[in-house]
C-alpha cells in the first residue's frame, strides 16, 4: 500500500493514540508517508514553561518557485466513555461505508487525503514545479502554545517562504462541496469581577450585593447588540459563558461575583477597540442605580485573558479561485465562502501568508463514534490532487 491511498493513510494515523499532547506514532507514520514521496522531514520539540513539551513536524519537497503549505494537527482530544463507542476509537474500523476513530474527521482525515494527493501529483508529474510543506502540529486541541506559533517561527527563522496555504479543517457542514473558510471572526475573553459587602439576607442595608452589581454590568455587555454585521461577517456577538458567587448558604450575602465571558468579532473591531468598548459600557453600568438605589458605582475589576485571536480576511484569487474551481469540478457545486465558526490554527498561519481552510464534512467531530464517509475520503483527495496543479498554474509554476 502506498501513501496515495487515503483510506490506508487514514488508517494508519487513527491507529495511533495521539491525544493531545501526546504524538502517539502520528508524526512518525507521517514522517514514513511523506520521506519515501522526497520530502526532508524534520522533527521539532517545542517547549514553554508550564506547559507540556510538544512535538511538531515540518517536512517539505521542492527548493524554489511558489510554495504551497498543507497546515494541520494529528493532535486529538479524549475519547470520552470508551464503552459508549460502537468501535474502539483508535482501530480505524470500516462499516456501513465509513471509517471510525478519533481523529477521523478533526483531522487526521485531512491529512490523509493531502498526502494522498501529493502522493498522486508527483506519481503523475514527477519533480514539482515548485514547493509544497507540510506543517503539522500535535497541539492544536491543547493550550496552542507549542504548536503552530513556534513551528512557524522556526521555518521562518530558517529562511521558510509561503505563498499561500490549505488548512485541512474539517469545514463542510454537510457534504463535500459545501464551504471554504476564507477568514475567521476574532474572539476576545474576559472575567469580571464584582467586590460587594457580605452580610445577612434579612438585613441588606448592612451589605451591598454583588450580584445585583454584576447583573447591571453583564446586562450592558450584551444589550445593545455591538454592530450587525459586515459584508463578510456575521454581527460580532458577546456570551456571558460562567456566573458564581462561590456561596453555598441561602441566607447570606456574598462579598463578591464574577462573570466570565467571550465575544467573537467582526471586522468592525480591533481587540484593542473591542477592549474600549467594553470598559465603556462597563464603566456606565457601574454608576446605574436601577438595582442598586442609592449605592455609590459597582466596584469592579476585569481581566482579559492572554493572546485574543484577531480577525482575518483573505483575498488571494490564485489561493481561493483554485481551490473553488477544485472543489466545483469534482463535486459539481460551487462552495460557499465563509467566516463563520471558531478559531483554528489558521489565526496564526495568516501572519505569514494567504490561507484558507478546507476539509472534510464536519458533523462527528469530537463525538464519540466520530467518523467518516470512504467514498468523501477519495472525494477529498481528487479535490486537492486538482487544487494542488491548479495553484500551481495560477501562481506562475
Amino acid at each position: 500500500m502506498t501513501a496515495t491511498d487515503p483510506v490506508a493513510n487514514l488508517q494508519t494515523l487513527i491507529r495511533c493514540p495521539s491525544v493531545t499532547p501526546a504524538e502517539g506514532g502520528a508524526l512518525s507514520a507521517l514522517d514514513a508517508m511523506l520521506s519515501p514521496l522526497g520530502f526532508k522531514v524534520d522533527k521539532v520539540m517545542a517547549t514553554e514553561p508550564g506547559t507540556p513539551d510538544v512535538e511538531n513536524l515540518y517536512a517539505r519537497i521542492g527548493n524554489d518557485g511558489p510554495h504551497l503549505m498543507f497546515a494541520g494537527h494529528t493532535d486529538v482530544v479524549p475519547v470520552g466513555d470508551e464503552a459508549a463507542w460502537t468501535h474502539p476509537p483508535f482501530a480505524a474500523e470500516i462499516a456501513g461505508g465509513e471509517m471510525f476513530g478519533r481523529g477521523a474527521v478533526d483531522m487526521k482525515g485531512g491529512i490523509a487525503c493531502f498526502v494522498a494527493a501529493v502522493a498522486r501529483h508527483v506519481e503523475k508529474h514527477g519533480a514539482l514545479k515548485g514547493s509544497i510543506s507540510f506543517l503539522i502540529t500535535g497541539d492544536e486541541e491543547g493550550p496552542s502554545i507549542n504548536g503552530t506559533i513556534k513551528l512557524l517561527q522556526w521555518a521562518a527563522e530558517r529562511g521558510e517562504r509561503w505563498d499561500a496555504c490549505v488548512v485541512g479543517e474539517p469545514t463542510n457542514p454537510d457534504a463535500l462541496g459545501d464551504m471554504i473558510k476564507i477568514g475567521r471572526r476574532g474572539s476576545l475573553s474576559g472575567k469580571i469581577t464584582v467586590h460587594g459587602v457580605q452580610g445577612h439576607a434579612a438585613y441588606p442595608h448592612l451589605a451591598d450585593n454583588p450580584v445585583r452589581g454584576l447583573l447591571q454590568l453583564t446586562t450592558a455587555l450584551m444589550d445593545p447588540p455591538f454592530d450587525g454585521g459586515t459584508e463578510s461577517f456575521q454581527a460580532s456577538n458577546l456570551e456571558v459563558t460562567t456566573v458564581d458567587v462561590g456561596n453555598p448558604a441561602t441566607n447570606v450575602i456574598p462579598a463578591k461575583a464574577t462573570a466570565s465571558f467571550n465575544i467573537r468579532f467582526n471586522d468592525t473591531w480591533t481587540a484593542d477597540t473591542l477592549r474600549a468598548e467594553i470598559i465603556r459600557r462597563l464603566d456606565a453600568a457601574a454608576a446605574e442605580g436601577k438595582l442598586r438605589p442609592g449605592r455609590e458605582p459597582v466596584r469592579y475589576e476585569i481581566i482579559w485573558a492572554d493572546r485574543p485571536s484577531h480577525v482575518f480576511l483573505t483575498r488571494n484569487n490564485a489561493l481561493i479561485a483554485s481551490l473553488s474551481s477544485a472543489v466545483e469540478n469534482i463535486t459539481g457545486k460551487a462552495p460557499r465562502l465563509s467566516t463563520t465558526g471558531g478559531t483554528s490554527d489558521a489565526r496564526f498561519i495568516k501572519d505569514y501568508c494567504p490561507v484558507v481552510e478546507f476539509g472534510l464534512v464536519g458533523q462527528t467531530m469530537h463525538m464519540v463514534d466520530e467518523r467518516v464517509s470512504v467514498a468523501d475520503l477519495e472525494t477529498l483527495t481528487q479535490i486537492y490532487q486538482t487544487f494542488i496543479e491548479r495553484w500551481f498554474e495560477n501562481a506562475g509554476a
